[in-house]
């Protein structure tokens, strides 16, 4: 509320009256209290940025070992400086009746990888992807991989350790 308060005057002279100044003194109790109601208000009734999360299904933890056929087979590795690797079937030195598979390498932007898996889902009916995050892969590499399993609606794919035989591939390959 505003408060007039009189000003004494000063000794008195003959001649002019001056008005009597009044001065003013606002009281800011109730302005503050609008402010601090409005800011409790506000923090209340906003939503805060709400966090993604991808679900993730992971499978009972078990010994067994499901076995994948090598025509269903997709393995991606993923590289150094975001680089994905990636070959149809499973890499399998020790049998000497499978030939070698050919290294190829893309990117994670959509004429890439994400084709790649799309073009194999056409062609082979069941495919099976097995992914393998390579010692030089950053962990955006793996979310973005999950994420393009998820856009190409891949129905089964599996995080697998890389082996030593990939890593020869991947160092043939680079020569």
């Amino acid at each position: 509320m505003a408060e007039i308060q009189p000003q004494t005057a000063g000794p008195a002279k003959a001649g002019k009256r001056r008005a009597k100044k009044m001065s003013t003194r606002i009281d800011m109790t109730p302005m503050v209290d609008l402010a601090f109601l409005l800011l409790t208000f506000f923090m209340l009734t906003t939503t805060f940025a709400k966090p993604y999360a991808m679900d993730l299904q992971m499978p009972v933890k078990s010994d067994i070992r499901t076995p994948v056929s090598m025509k269903k087979a997709m393995t991606i590795i993923l590289g150094k400086g975001h680089r994905v690797h990636y070959f149809f079937g499973l890499n399998a030195p020790e049998d000497k009746t499978v030939a070698v598979p050919e290294l190829k390498t893309t990117t994670f932007s959509a004429d890439g990888i994400r084709q790649v898996v799309l073009e194999r889902q056409r062609q082979q009916a069941g495919l099976v992807v097995l992914i393998k995050p390579g010692e030089d892969s950053k962990y955006k590499d793996m979310v973005d991989i999950l994420d393009e399993m998820n856009i190409t609606q891949q129905k089964k794919y599996a995080l697998v350790n890389i082996t030593p035989d990939d890593l020869t591939l991947l160092k043939t390959a680079a020569l």
